[in-house]
């Protein structure tokens, strides 16, 4: 017994995903391919997205080269099984942290902060969200059906009517067609939408709810998680901040400040 234990323990010491992906040669990645702007096609039917460059960056880590990677075309439910079956090394998947999802994989540190957005017409009634929240009752906003779609309005705009459509596309309806004022839809939304349709739409400038997007692992390699943590770090903070940017830039339209030389912010 004392011996089957001992080679037990031996197996697990032994386990090393950082050595295993090395010895490979390529990263296999899980992510989905229909979500704009985090991963889809693009006119030449490659996979595109901030979440695809995020894994190309743990690629190019891994390899210095971001192209030795195979992407897994995963739907949302799958994401935790195909990590814990080890038929993904890392999911990247616009997967909002959890407790209870943190219960089940590892989390990297978040590469980005979701949240919700109010979107305007730039010709519209309203500039901003102080003009939508001083009209009251007099403001629509259109949102995404859920049985909690009334209530997260109603925590940015308390006494807004709130029209609910069945899908992200009849909520830009309402707003292009003057159902509504402003559209509640999720800030990488709205700034992607924005991006593609300059001039044409803008930003109330107030955000709430948010939440962290980060990648996953299987549990139990704490190197390999240090590995995924240490790229995404440098990425936002260091080394790889110019490739982080220009990311952030093509797909939410934004620039983002170089990180402050001297003392690391991250822990001010």
């Amino acid at each position: 017994m004392a011996a089957a234990i001992l080679c037990t323990s031996g197996s697990i010491a032994l386990a090393d995903k950082l050595q295993d992906v090395l010895d490979r040669g390529y990263l296999i990645a899980g992510s989905g391919s229909t979500n704009a702007p985090w991963h889809f096609k693009d006119e030449n039917n490659e996979l595109v997205g901030f979440d695809i460059d995020m894994l190309r960056l743990i690629a190019k880590g891994l390899f210095d080269d971001p192209t030795k990677i195979e992407f897994v075309n995963q739907s949302g439910d799958a994401r935790i099984p195909n990590l814990a079956t080890d038929k993904v090394d890392v999911a990247c998947q616009f997967m909002t942290v959890t407790a209870g999802r943190a219960q089940q994989v590892e989390f990297t540190v978040p590469y980005y902060r979701e949240g919700v957005g109010l979107m305007l017409m730039a010709d519209g009634k309203y500039a901003n969200y102080d003009e939508l929240a001083a009209a009251g009752s007099d403001v629509t906003i259109s949102v995404l059906q859920n049985v909690y779609a009334e209530e997260m309005v109603h925590a940015a705009l308390p006494q807004a009517t709130v029209d609910q459509y069945d899908s992200v596309d009849l909520i830009y309806q309402a707003l292009n067609s003057g159902r509504s004022d402003a559209a509640a839809t999720d800030q990488s939304s709205l700034s992607w939408f924005m991006a593609q349709n300059p001039g044409r739409y803008s930003d109330a400038g107030y955000g709430w709810n948010p939440q962290s997007y980060s990648c996953a692992v299987k549990p139990g390699d704490q190197r390999w998680l240090n590995f995924v943590n240490s790229v995404l770090h440098e990425a936002m903070t260091g080394v790889e901040f110019n490739t982080y940017a220009a990311s952030f830039k093509q797909w939410f339209g934004a620039e983002l400040s170089p990180p402050q030389i001297g003392f690391p912010v991250e822990f001010k």
